[in-house]
């Protein structure tokens, strides 16, 4: 991935043009991602946590309510400034910018998180910074949503594609993506490839993984908001977007009733930094 990061680095700006629909469509995590992250990484009072990437606080939200003392780093001067208003009065700090580029104090903090975030960092130089950003006992904390899940059917996905060929062919086909132009790339479902990149650094121990299988429930209104956040959708030009977001509000609205379900996945990676004796 550090090859083509030029070419990614210029899609990840795309999130601050529309940070209502993010805001507003984009689903949390399961239960079970916190519970890990109490008991395998400690998180808790006054836990000193970096997280990477955190939108408008889809999973911010949890992070303080577990206690933690967080310091988010995004990109988005906009979705920056929506996080200071949302959660304005807590233990947070945000700093604007790349997670690559801003100036941290190493060792400083005990969980190094990311959701749905760090396939916009440079993986091998992004992991070597969590590692160093972290204390001696401190752990690294990965985590994808993927909307959808093979073993599942999924009938939205599958009413939805016809029309996407019709109206935004671009997005049938995104490389590295997961389904219909989501953005959300499938390697966060290749376990193997993900534990070795973690364990090639020589910066963490061993790596617990777990994949979450759960439901996304949404209304019409909703799930056209989730994908006006995704970067393929951003990336259209804004006439061709409009009409597949009618088209995809009025498949929601007219043939599923209003409510949309579909399988979703989380896949999760901790890992301990590794210590050298």
């Amino acid at each position: 991935m550090e090859g083509s990061f030029n070419e990614h680095r210029a899609r990840r700006v795309l999130f601050g043009k529309d940070v209502a629909a993010y805001d507003a469509g984009r689903p949390g995590y399961p239960d079970r991602v916190y519970q890990l992250l109490q008991t395998c990484c400690g998180l808790g009072p006054k836990s000193r946590v970096i997280e990477i990437g955190p939108g408008t606080g889809q999973a911010t939200a949890r992070l303080l309510d577990a206690g933690a003392s967080l310091t988010a780093v995004e990109l988005s001067d906009e979705m920056a400034s929506c996080l200071r208003a949302k959660f304005g009065g807590r233990d947070l700090s945000v700093i604007v910018g790349a997670f690559e580029d801003v100036q941290l104090e190493a060792g400083s903090f005990d969980l190094v998180a990311a959701a749905t975030s760090f396939h916009w960092v440079p993986n091998e130089s992004g992991l070597q910074r969590s590692a160093d950003l972290l204390c001696a006992d401190g752990w690294l904390g990965l985590w994808w949503n993927f909307y959808g899940d093979p073993s599942r059917p999924d009938p939205f996905n599958d009413a939805l594609t016809p029309i996407l060929r019709q109206v935004a062919p671009a997005l049938i086909d995104v490389p590295g993506a997961g389904n219909l132009g989501t953005g959300v790339p499938a390697y966060a479902l290749d376990v193997d490839a993900r534990v070795s990149e973690i364990e090639a650094s020589g910066r963490f121990g061993p790596v617990q993984h777990e994949m979450i299988a759960w439901t996304g429930r949404h209304g019409a209104a909703e799930i056209r908001a989730m994908f006006a956040s995704f970067s393929p959708w951003l990336a259209l030009p804004q006439e061709q977007r409009t009409l597949a977001l009618d088209a995809l509000e009025r498949l929601a609205a007219e043939d599923f009733n209003g409510i949309v379900e579909r399988p979703y996945l989380t896949a999760i990676f901790l890992a301990p930094r590794h210590v050298s004796t």
